[in-house]
C-alpha cells in the first residue's frame, strides 16, 4: 500500500512518527532522542517527499536511496530522521501481518536478558554499589553498568580516584557472581584507558565502553588490543563507511550501534550482518526508556550474533523526566533481569494521547 501521510509529534527531547497508508493502516516509529523538534523539520523537508506515494514494501529501497539523493547533507540529523520512517513502517507492517516485529525479522518472541545500565557520575561508588543491590533483589538483574571517566573529559575524573574505586566498591556488594560493565563515554587517552582498564578487568568487569574519545578510532583500538576484557564501542556511529572500518580492523570487541542514531532497523541489520562475517557480537545503544529500547529488544531476539544482554535505563523521572508519561502501555517490565517481546503485532505499542495535544505537530500528505 501506497503512503499517504505523515505525521511528526515532537517537544525538544523525543519525537514520533505516524505512517498512514492508502488502506487506513498505521504505524508508530520515533525519531532519536533530544533536539526531536529540529530532527522533525529536517524529516518533513528531506525525507518524506521521497516517501508519499511509495509502498511500504519499498522500505528498504528508500533507507538506500534517500541518503543517495540527499548527499549534500550526510550525517547524524538525516540518520536520525530516517529513523523515524524506518521504525514506523516496521510497526505498520507487522499490525498488517499480526506479528511482532521480531518475527517480521526471522526472530521470535520470548525473553531478553537485561542489564541495569547507570547514567550517573553524581553518585558515590558505595551508593552506586546499594542501589545496583536493590535492583538485584527488587528485579532480578544480574548484570550492571557504571560510569567512570567524564564524557569527553580529556582524562580528567568527577573527583580524583572516584573511576578507579568503582568496580572494588560494587564487586564488594554485588559479589563475584555479579556481570559488571563500565562506560568512559569517550572520556579517557588510551594511555589512561589502559591503565583503568586493568583496574577494571582485575576487578572481573567484562566490557569496557567507548573508553576513548569514539571519533579517534586508532585510539580505541590501541586499547582493545592492550587489554583483555571486551572493549565495546560504535554507539555515535551513523555512516556505514565509518563502521566498516570498525568492524574490519577489529577496533572494538562487541559493536555498539544505537537503532536510531543510525537510521533503523534496516541500516542496523547492515551493521549487524558486517558484525557477523566477522565473527563480532552486538550489543545495542540504548539509554532510555523511550522506543529505543523496544525496538533492540525485537533486533536481539533476530539477530544471530545477538550479545550478552540488552541495556535498560535504571534512571527516573528526576533524571529523565520526558520519557515518562509518553506511552500508553508499559513494554519495559522487567522478571528475574529480563524484559520481554510479546506477541502482540508490530511494537505492542501506542503512544499515549495526552501527551500527543502537548507536542508540536506536522504532516506531510498526499494532495486530497
Amino acid at each position: 500500500m501506497k503512503v499517504r501521510s505523515l505525521e511528526s509529534f515532537c517537544t525538544q527531547f523525543i519525537g514520533f512518527l505516524r505512517v498512514t497508508d492508502e488502506a487506513g493502516n498505521q504505524g508508530w516509529g520515533q525519531f532519536s532522542t533530544y533536539n526531536s523538534d529540529i530532527t522533525a523539520a529536517v524529516f518533513h523537508r528531506q525525507v518524506a517527499p521521497y516517501v508519499l506515494g511509495r509502498d511500504t514494501d519499498d522500505l528498504e529501497d528508500l533507507i538506500a536511496t534517500i541518503p543517495e539523493r540527499e548527499h549534500k547533507f550526510p550525517g547524524s540529523y538525516l540518520k536520525r530522521a530516517l529513523g523515524g520512517l524506518d521504525t514506523a513502517v516496521w510497526d505498520l507492517r507487522g499490525k498488517v501481518a499480526g506479528l511482532p516485529v521480531a518475527t517480521l525479522l526471522g526472530g521470535a518472541p520470548g525473553r531478553v536478558r537485561a542489564y541495569a545500565s547507570s547514567m550517573r557520575r553524581d553518585i558515590t561508588p558505595e551508593e552506586e554499589g546499594a542501589r545496583f543491590a536493590r535492583l538485584r533483589d527488587d528485579f532480578g538483574f544480574d548484570a550492571f553498568k557504571f560510569r567512570v571517566a567524564k564524557e569527553c573529559g580529556r582524562d580528567t575524573d568527577v573527583y580524583p580516584g572516584r573511576s578507579e574505586a568503582m568496580a572494588p566498591a560494587i564487586r564488594r556488594v554485588l559479589g563475584d557472581d555479579a556481570a559488571l560493565l563500565a562506560d568512559g563515554n569517550s572520556g579517557l587517552s588510551p594511555t589512561r584507558a589502559i591503565e583503568l582498564g586493568k583496574v577494571l578487568q582485575d576487578n572481573g568487569v567484562q566490557h569496557f565502553e567507548e573508553p576513548c574519545p569514539y571519533w579517534e578510532l586508532d585510539q580505541t583500538w590501541q586499547v582493545t588490543e592492550a587489554l583483555d576484557l571486551d572493549v565495546t564501542g560504535g554507539e555515535q556511529d551513523c555512516e556505514f563507511l565509518v563502521w566498516k572500518e570498525i568492524v574490519g580492523r577489529g577496533t572494538v570487541d562487541v559493536a555498539q550501534p544505537d537503532i536510531l542514531y543510525l537510521g533503523g532497523m534496516c541500516r542496523t541489520l547492515e551493521v549487524c550482518r558486517m558484525a557477523a562475517a566477522a565473527d563480532m557480537p552486538v550489543t545495542p545503544h540504548a539509554a532510555n526508556l523511550g522506543l529505543v529500547t523496544l525496538f533492540t529488544m525485537h533486533l536481539l531476539r533476530a539477530i544471530p550474533n545477538a550479545g550478552k544482554y540488552l541495556e535498560f535505563s535504571i534512571e527516573g523521572p528526576d533524571f529523565y523526566p520526558w520519557q515518562y508519561g509518553v506511552l500508553r502501555n508499559d513494554p519495559y517490565r522487567i522478571v528475574d533481569g529480563h524484559a520481554e517481546v510479546t506477541d502482540a503485532p508490530g511494537w505492542g505499542v501506542e503512544v499515549e494521547p495526552e501527551w500527543l495535544a502537548r507536542s508540536a505537530y506536522q504532516i506531510s500528505e498526499l494532495p486530497k
